[in-house]
């Protein structure tokens, strides 16, 4: 790939500039385009580095001029232009792809549907901790290639989503982290639950004899594809429900790592983060740092003292003895499946957004035991009405984050927790799911 010249980049994002900065500094002829408006900030990093690039539309005749194309995450295969670029053969990679080619740093990749970003700061935090030199990269924080172009790191951690692999050819993780697979984006692939996994287990295709896979044993569908599709790499699971005899699980509440014949033990009761979901990504991220022989001591310090991550089941305030917990993460019906299962008291919960194709079916359980008033928060929520009409007492529609956290405030009496898990995506009403999370944050400081 070193031959090739000409790069256009789709998408002026935090993925698209940070390839301009490597490919130029690689010595590519960089044109940059984004069909929406590009913020200022990117703009302004674009014309530092004297790069071309457009904005508000596409220049299709330059683009298919070009060797490569780097298309940021959020576009579709589908989109007109990318089945052009197929069609004459040009090839369309994701930033995870073509920035690997340009370091020697090893490669702790971590995906899933949920927990991948907690994981991908524990496990972070712990090598920092260790003494490694370290980076984080994918959906977090300055992008992978910026930090390859302007940083020496022996070792990065990637947080990365089923949009990036779509883009990899021969990306290699040597440890790759498959946190679970729950039914999530569907509408990116074609409602198809087995082409979404196959999406996802692309983590480990270019793997070899000589990497390391972890992911969760409990898992129904990681361990059927794992019996029909033979992964190359050495399997490390973890699981709350068996023992095992390479890899992770919890004993008399002790979570217990063996890893060719050392043992690592750990009392469940000293990690911060309450919940199954969190002792399951904390086996995650310790079974990566007693793999890279880590000293116990630091990981057992590391594991202790580790807060979580923004808008995942974050404590926000208690007002009038009512706890409100700003669960803006929740982008799917699996996250706030953990997030419900989690609460201790009776909760207002508040719920909606833009539907990827979400069976609520699976909450009905947990709704009856725990909801006593549901919120809603999105343009459509008809489904939403459906499927939980007949669990609660009282149900309501909101247009705004202030709306709803007034209302929540109205409903709850003492004891309760007010909720915000949206099992949903955030597009309707907000920027993105930090944007509703502040947004939540605020309204509760305004109460």
């Amino acid at each position: 790939m070193t031959e090739t010249k000409k790069i256009a980049i789709l998408g002026a994002g935090e993925s698209g500039v940070g390839t301009a900065i490597l490919a130029k500094k690689q010595g590519f002829e960089v044109f940059v385009s984004d069909f929406g408006v590009i913020k200022d900030k990117y703009k302004k990093a674009l014309e530092e580095l004297a790069v071309a690039w457009e904005e508000s539309g596409h220049d299709e005749t330059r683009i298919l001029a070009s060797d490569l194309v780097m298309k940021s995450p959020g576009i579709p295969d589908k989109a007109p232009l990318v089945k052009k670029l197929h069609e004459k053969g040009i090839p369309v990679i994701s930033e995870i792809e073509f920035t690997s080619k340009y370091t020697d740093a090893k490669i702790i990749g971590i995906t899933g549907s949920n927990g991948k970003t907690t994981t991908t700061k524990w496990v972070y935090h712990l090598l920092k901790n260790g003494g490694l030199s370290v980076g984080m990269a994918g959906n977090i924080g300055d992008s992978f290639a910026k930090q390859v172009a302007e940083e020496n790191f022996d070792w990065y951690v990637l947080e990365l989503s089923s949009f990036q692999l779509d883009g990899i050819v021969d990306f290699k993780p040597h440890i790759a982290v498959l946190t679970n697979i729950t039914p999530d984006h569907l509408d990116r692939y074609n409602y198809n639950l087995n082409e979404y996994v196959a999406s996802k287990f692309r983590i480990t295709e270019n793997q070899s004899a000589d990497d390391f896979f972890i992911y969760d044993a409990d898992d129904e569908i990681i361990s059927k594809w794992i019996k029909e599709n033979p992964v190359k790499s050495q399997k490390l699971p973890f699981s709350l429900q068996d023992r095992m005899e390479q890899g992770a699980y919890i004993e008399d509440n002790n979570i217990k790592i063996n890893i060719n014949n050392t043992q690592f033990i750990m009392p469940t009761s000293s990690l911060k983060l309450e919940g199954k979901h969190n002792s399951k990504n904390a086996m995650a991220a310790s079974t990566v740092a007693q793999l890279l022989r880590i000293r116990k001591e630091t990981i057992r310090a590391s594991m202790e003292d580790f807060q979580g991550v923004e808008h995942r089941l974050e404590k926000v305030l208690k007002i009038n003895n009512v706890l409100y917990v700003n669960d803006s993460k929740a982008t799917n019906i699996n996250a706030t499946y953990y997030a419900l299962d989690s609460m201790s008291a009776e909760t207002v919960w508040i719920v909606g957004g833009v539907d990827k194709g979400n069976n609520y079916a699976e909450l009905l359980p947990l709704v009856n035991e725990k909801v006593k008033a549901i919120i809603c928060l999105g343009v459509d929520n008809a489904k939403i009405f459906e499927a939980f009409g007949n669990c609660v007492d009282m149900m309501a529609e909101t247009q705004s984050m202030q709306e709803a956290v007034q209302m929540a405030y109205k409903i709850a009496d003492k004891g309760n927790t007010v909720l915000l898990s949206p099992a949903c995506a955030s597009f309707d009403l907000f920027e993105n799911y930090e944007d509703r999370g502040r947004q939540f944050k605020d309204a509760v400081r305004k109460l």
